[in-house]
This record gives structure tokens, sequence and C-alpha cells, in this order.
């Protein structure tokens, strides 16, 4: 009987010290203010920024689910519902999984629309400088 309330203890622990990082990682996400509203159209390098920033809400809003969901089966494990507290785990795990994908893909999309226009830049050349012949020439 000890080695059972050590073991569940000690699971409350690490439950705890997980739900504390996910916590601090999904504050710290939260506290970043939005960029202001743009007229003109996204630079390549916009793109990529702004995917990179999209990569990193969503694993801030993954962290934050799987500590909300840990922090509840921690509680129902305490509060002796092991069953309730297993489904909350699984819960904010998968919540958090779907926030993570969600945010790589649409990071990686923007990622890579941003490097594609910056790569055609590079072999699209203007064609402004070239004298145009409008009138034909005088003998």
């Amino acid at each position: 009987m000890r080695t059972r309330i050590h073991s569940i203890l000690l699971t409350l622990s690490v439950l705890a010290a997980i739900s504390f990082v996910g916590v601090r990682a999904h504050a710290q996400q939260q506290q970043t203010t939005p960029p202001p509203t743009q007229a003109q159209p996204r630079s390549a390098g916009g793109d990529i920024g702004s995917g990179a920033g999209d990569i990193g809400k969503g694993a801030g809003g993954a962290a934050g689910n799987v500590a909300k969901g840990t922090g509840k089966g921690a509680a129902d494990i305490v509060t002796l519902h092991p069953v309730k507290g297993v489904g909350n785990v699984g819960k904010g795990v998968g919540v958090g999984a779907k926030d993570a994908g969600v945010g790589a893909a649409k990071g990686s999309g923007k990622i890579v629309k941003g490097t594609g226009r910056g790569i055609g830049r590079l072999f699209h050349h203007s064609h402004k400088d070239a004298p145009t012949e409008s009138t034909p020439p005088t003998d």
C-alpha cells in the first residue's frame, strides 16, 4: 500500500512539473503583440518570418493544451478518478497535437511561398530598361 502511494505521488509530481513547463510556455507565447496591419503585400522575407511565427504559435498552443489536460488529469487522479484523469490527459495531448499540426502546416506553407517569391525575383528580370522601337527607322 505504501509503495502505491509513493508511485502515485511520484506520478503527480512529474505531471505537475510537465504542467508547469507547458503553462509557462503558453503564457509566454500569449504575451506577444500582434504585428500592425499593413496595407502593402508582404515581402518574401515577411512571408518566411510569418511562417516561422505560425509554427511557434502552434507549438505554444500545443504546450498549453497539453499542460491543461495534464493538470486536469492530475487533479482527477488526486481525487481518485483515474479513468477520468487519463481521459483528460489524452484529450489535452490530442488537442495539442492538432494545434501543433495546424501551426506547422500554415507556417510551412508561408515559408514555401516566401522562399518561392524570393527565388522568383532572382530569375524574373524586368525589361523596363531596354529601349523599345515604336517607330520604324527612317531612310
